[in-house]
């Protein structure tokens, strides 16, 4: 496969110019294309570039306002409700870090219910930032139903991902971010895509059957990991970002979206912790670095998310790679 090689400055550029040329303020289309680039640092490729398409698709479509003016307020003194406007995520979340950064430091603990958005951008970013103000953080949302329940063979769950972050004491926080499907909805497609096989076990064809073909699972249903543990996984994470906050859950989510090809309306839910006011005061920090460090001294160990922060120590000087056949459709979509 031909790739072009991109500097992260310049891929952030491209994303931008091509969001604005199709119905995105500034405000909207930076914080999108900062979330893009960051993922693209992590060498995430299924939350980079290539989700530039679906975002415009969404646009085109008039589904998504692009010039969305997302709106934060406090309903309970640990529990904040952001309006997104009908936008993309990005910038709601962008607007939401500092408010539910102040209200777990004041209250211990603070959530925060984002409302009105159309997400697919990478859940640690969200909760990574949080960690950065000293807080452990959890994430949840849902998508459109694509995973089939356990014993069941037709879609009826999201892909319904989960993130968590907690600080370290130097460097960046540790930080995971799983979809409750043996694999991502994004790694699908992009297997699809490149005319990749996948592992038995991860999705059954339409007609029930286990495949290894990604266009089947496609027109199929993604399983959960783990069997009946992933499914209730994804259960509570649709309760938490879909019934609990007022949104859509994922069989609305298929059942009322256009099917543009672009990120169906959903919710998310951030719950963020001070570990100061939990009862072990300022001890936390030694506390969980003691476990991180007895969990690392087994060989062959390493903490959730080690592979991507190495990745991206090494992307600001080292170019990052994309399709040509993707970068020549972002450029005619600009």
């Amino acid at each position: 496969m031909t790739k072009v090689a991109l500097a992260l400055d310049d891929a952030r550029e491209l994303a931008t110019r091509c969001l604005v040329a199709n119905g995105c303020d500034k405000a909207n289309a930076g914080a999108i294309a900062d979330s893009m680039v960051r993922a693209e640092a992590d060498i995430c490729e299924s939350h980079g570039l290539f989700r530039v398409p679906g975002y415009v698709a969404a646009l085109s479509s008039g589904k998504v306002n692009g010039k969305a003016d997302p709106k934060i307020g406090p309903v309970a003194p640990g529990v904040l409700r952001m309006d997104g406007d009908g936008g993309f995520s990005p910038l709601a979340l962008e607007r939401g870090e500092e408010p539910l950064a102040a209200a777990a430091k004041e209250q211990g603990i603070a959530a925060l219910a984002i409302t009105d958005t159309y997400h697919v951008s990478a859940l640690w970013q969200e909760v990574e930032a949080l960690a950065k103000h000293n807080l452990a953080a959890l994430a949840v949302h849902t998508s459109k139903a694509v995973v089939a329940p356990a014993g069941g063979n037709k879609p009826f769950f999201g892909t319904d991902p989960m993130a968590f972050a907690w600080p370290r004491r130097d460097g960046p926080p540790m930080a995971f971010d799983q979809a409750t499907s043996v694999r991502a909805k994004g790694e699908v497609l992009i297997a699809a895509r490149d005319g990749h096989e996948m592992a038995l076990g991860i999705g059954i064809g339409p007609d029930g059957n286990p495949t290894t073909d990604p266009n089947l699972i496609l027109k199929g249903a993604l399983l959960p990991f783990g069997g009946y543990k992933g499914a209730a996984i994804g259960l509570m994470i649709e309760l938490l970002s879909a019934s609990l906050i007022g949104e859509w859950c994922a069989f609305e989510q298929s059942e009322g979206d256009n099917n543009d090809g672009g990120p169906t309306r959903g919710g998310e839910l951030l719950v963020a912790f001070d570990p100061t006011k939990f009862g072990n005061g300022e001890d936390w920090l030694d506390h969980s670095e003691a476990l991180f460090e007895r969990l690392l001294s087994q060989d062959g160990t390493r903490l959730p998310g080690d592979r991507r922060l190495a990745n991206r120590k090494r992307t600001p000087t080292e170019e990052i790679s994309i399709p040509k056949s993707l970068y020549d459709n972002i450029v005619e979509l600009t």
